[in-house]
């Protein structure tokens, strides 16, 4: 089973990258799951037809420590497992921990069992933070595989940067590697190129370019993935081949984070601070 966590400053589209890379993945014939690592408990959504699923804290809440894993774990489109591990109310207590709870208890429950026939586990983490218990599918090697979701735009760059120093960390100690950088266009100039020079920089590549398309949002409003919406859509093969890269990919590396004045300089290179 491979086990990858996808990454990227807060906004950026991660999860809804995630999941329409992950209904391409279903066509590809791969069995998935999905935990939602963000206390908005959105990370399933689109998967699951809108359907508010309930996180794995209020499940516990209602219904106490005796919970089987079809309790907090549901079947969406195409097969795909879906699991939110939600989080404290604002400013209320420690999301992180709801993380570190999820993921245990889906252990205990014997999810990610190989009788399950799962090959992919995948974690979609709030924003750019890699402290704590959002760095737990890294720090504690439950994800080996980190996709950063980026764009052209300066701040997008400087949290992969930072999202990269945290990889570099935690490899020392484990097998977590850098798969690569997913651009979700902004339509910024020269982005495509841009992205392509700043994963040079990173040891890593763009492992894929997802241009701007409206019919994401469209999606969105009828509560489905691109590819379940409108198959023959070309924005349903854009996240067609965003799955197949990443499901052919062998490229691994522990990235080299960039130093700010190094990456100042790149993005002056391409007029972004002029």
């Amino acid at each position: 089973m491979r086990k990858v966590a996808i990454y990227g400053k807060g906004g950026i589209g991660k999860s809804t990258t995630t999941q329409n890379t992950v209904a391409g993945l279903v066509e590809l014939g791969r069995q998935v799951m999905v935990v939602g690592c963000d206390p908005k408990a959105d990370s399933t959504r689109l998967l699951l037809g809108g359907l508010a699923q309930k996180s794995e804290p209020e499940t516990l809440r209602e219904e106490g420590e005796d919970v089987e894993l079809e309790d907090i774990r549901k079947k969406g489109y195409g097969g795909t497992w879906c699991v939110e591990s939600g989080g404290p109310e604002p400013g209320v207590g420690c999301a992180g921990r709801g993380i570190i709870t999820s993921i245990n208890m889906l252990e205990s429950l014997g999810a990610y069992e190989e009788s399950e026939g799962l090959d992919y586990a995948f974690y979609d983490v709030l924003g750019d933070v890699v402290c704590g218990g959002f760095a737990m599918p890294i720090r504690d090697g439950k994800a080996e595989e980190i996709y950063i979701v980026c764009s052209g735009e300066m701040m997008a760059m400087y949290a992969a940067n930072n999202i990269s120093k945290g990889i570099t960390k935690f490899a020392q100690s484990g097998n977590v590697r850098l798969g690569g950088l997913i651009c979700n266009s902004r339509k910024v100039d020269n982005e495509k190129e841009m992205i392509e020079k700043f994963a040079a920089k990173l040891g890593t590549q763009m492992i894929y370019f997802v241009p701007r398309d409206n019919d994401v949002q469209r999606a969105e409003i009828n509560r489905q993935t691109v590819i379940e919406w409108k198959p023959d859509a070309k924005q349903a093969d854009e996240y067609r081949g965003l799955a197949k890269a990443i499901d052919e990919n062998d490229m691994f590396v522990v990235p080299k984070p960039m130093e700010i004045e190094e990456l100042e300089n790149l993005l002056m290179d391409f007029g972004l601070m002029n």
